[in-house]
């Protein structure tokens, strides 16, 4: 075997490595690069290191109670941010190791190309060298470099075997187009070029006997785990090599108080005085917080802080599952959002004001909207409590959720998002009288057994697929939602992305809550709280349902059987209800504009109908 190049080192190259430096925002570590997932920072490309390696001395606490205990921690923190003299900031290792060079087609692990020192080139041409644009992963979570070699040798039986041939690997360019077939590899040794077709086949790996390396690269000193799971081909940027699993959760009273807000951090030993009946010892403890914070807690209110914190106790002791939980989390939204808190009857600091629309709401009586609500002061926590690989939650109920640490922290990375939103419920008789009809109820089968069809597909045990959630009143709130979003967009002013919906659907609720998606300043300034007065909220609905009879896609939108990921959806394309996918909760799944308005045949099966006839 030829002996590789000396390494060669340039004059006056220092022999350390300077450390990269990319720009992320802390939204960003949550939703898009976060722990796990693949960076690419200029030509190179990185993996997002776990939490317990991230230096969150300056990071800001964030603190939302009811989603804390959910998740089992005692808070969250925003995603360190550094300039160029912080040592704050998260860390990444060099992912994948195997690079090729676009001059000399050179395909091998980076420590092989004899690199000067902090530099990413090829020590021979001293051109930047690509990362391989493929990785291999699996279910668990589990993420590896691809197997280039028993790929390029999978036809030589007796090489692969040996795993030795002394070859140098190549990778080249063979054609004018992008496509798996055009990407060649070889190796010096003599084997016959392959392209890369065949290789996100689901069973390619397996059948060269390429098992899972249970490896975790961006845990530091994780041990290699035992793994059985098959692995699968995919391209490094693809969205299935990483995917966030968000959780959310509304302030609201009496944990958006400014007391709460304030007291936060002491919280858990006002409790256990509480707990142990101490109220003396209790108003010692504000008098001693008051002198730090020079604030005046009334005692009153803490008290009712205190109390709160016992019922949330006693209603979460029958629940089995997370999912429970957060449905009584929702449900708890649900109903402070129709009682409303007044701005008259908060501090300043408080963090959630919803008031009744000044003007009367029966205008909007004949499209069954009661209840609409101007959320002027609204704050969300959104969490990242783990991520998924290769499966998502949106396709598979079972996916395996990969852990952001080693260690057992008391914290999780969060973000906050303070803005406003209009708040809407429809009346439940008349949508349950509407759901009884025999056409809608059928076209909302259809999409729950799609649905169904498509989970059990992709589940490990199809025994434990839970049901879907697709009945008649989700899917009208939701598609209703979509389409208000859309007219907003257009209206209003507001790009689509910096909305966002929030679905209320279940037996006992049927509500939707629209609004500011970004920690930036788009539409935080009341433009969509005017959206929710009666007047201009019975334009837009007239206008969205206007839009939502045609599509530039019909007849094959309206008259579709089956649309989207597994057919779960009905009428709905991007030319009318489909929305970025960072202002849906279902990842643009389970729509039907049919039952906003009815289709050409049957025009009854639209909620709005009546509406529209007049």
């Amino acid at each position: 075997m030829t002996p590789p190049p000396a390494r060669r080192r340039r004059t006056g190259a220092p022999e350390r490595s300077y450390p990269r430096r990319g720009s992320v925002r802390r939204a960003q570590m949550i939703t898009t690069y976060g722990v796990g997932s693949l960076v690419a920072v200029d030509n190179e490309s990185f993996i997002v290191t776990g939490t317990d390696s991230w230096n969150i001395s300056d990071a800001p606490t964030v603190f939302e109670h009811r989603l804390a205990r959910v998740l089992g921690v005692k808070s969250f923190r925003l995603p360190p941010a550094s300039d160029d003299t912080s040592k704050d900031g998260v860390h990444v290792r060099r992912f994948p190791l195997w690079h090729s060079c676009p001059k000399c087609a050179s395909l091998q692990h980076v420590r092989q190309f004899n690199s000067p020192a902090g530099k990413n080139e090829c020590g021979d041409c001293e051109e930047d060298l690509v990362p391989s644009r493929f990785v291999m992963a699996c279910g668990k979570g589990h993420i590896d470099d691809f197997p280039y070699w028993k790929w390029a040798h999978r036809n030589n039986r007796q090489e692969g075997e040996t795993g030795l041939c002394g070859g140098q690997m190549r990778l080249r360019a063979g054609g004018k187009t992008a496509s798996l077939r055009s990407i060649l590899i070889s190796c010096t040794c003599g084997v016959p070029e392959v392209s890369m077709e065949g290789a996100f086949t689901g069973t390619a790996l397996s059948d060269l006997k390429v098992f899972c390396s249970g490896k975790r690269p961006w845990l530091k000193d994780a041990p290699t785990d035992r793994c059985s799971e098959r692995p699968r081909t995919l391209q490094r940027g693809s969205s299935v090599a990483w995917q966030p699993i968000v959780r959310t959760a509304l302030s609201i009273p009496p944990w958006s108080d400014e007391h709460f807000t304030k007291l936060a951090t002491d919280f858990d030993a006002l409790r256990e005085l509480h707990v142990a009946g101490n109220r003396a010892g209790i108003e010692i403890y504000l008098k001693a917080i008051t002198v730090r914070e020079k604030y005046e807690f009334s005692v009153e209110k803490v008290m009712a802080l205190l109390e709160a914190e016992n019922h949330e106790d006693a209603g979460a002791e029958g629940e089995v599952t997370s999912d429970s939980a957060f449905v009584r989390l929702r449900k708890q939204e649900y109903e402070r959002l129709i009682a409303g808190q007044p701005e008259k009857e908060t501090g300043r600091e408080d963090q959630f004001v919803c008031e009744h629309p000044l003007s009367s709401a029966a205008e909007l009586d004949p499209y069954g909207v009661t209840g609409p609500m101007l959320v002027k002061r609204l704050r969300e926590v959104r969490a990242l409590k783990a991520f998924s690989r290769v499966d998502t939650p949106e396709t598979r109920t079972d996916v395996h959720e990969v852990a952001l640490s080693l260690k057992e922290l008391d914290w999780l990375p969060a973000m906050e998002v303070q803005g406003e939103g209009v708040f809407l419920r429809l009346d439940e008789e008349r949508v349950d009288d509407w759901a009884r009809s025999v056409a809608v109820a059928a076209r909302a089968d259809r999409m729950r057994d799609n649905h169904t069809r498509m989970m059990r597909e992709r589940a490990q045990d199809p025994d434990s697929v839970p049901d879907s959630p697709a009945s008649p009143r989700m899917v009208l709130l939701h598609t209703l939602a979509h389409a208000l979003i859309n007219e907003w967009s257009l209206d209003g002013g507001y790009p689509a992305a910096s909305l966002r919906e929030r679905l209320y659907a279940s037996d006992t609720m049927a509500g939707i809550l629209i609004c500011t998606a970004t920690s930036d300043s788009a539409g935080s300034l009341g433009g969509l709280v005017a959206q929710g007065e009666p007047d201009r909220l019975r334009t837009s609905l007239d206008s969205a349902l206007d839009r939502a009879r045609w599509c530039s896609a019909d007849p094959l939108c309206v008259e579709s059987a089956g649309s989207g990921v597994g057919g779960i959806n009905m009428a709905a394309c991007h030319a009318c209800v489909l929305l970025p996918e960072t202002s849906c909760e279902h990842n643009n799944g389970l729509l039907d504009r049919a039952l906003l308005i009815g289709t050409p045949e049957d025009p009854s099966i639209g909620f709005f109908s009546d509406v529209l006839r007049h």
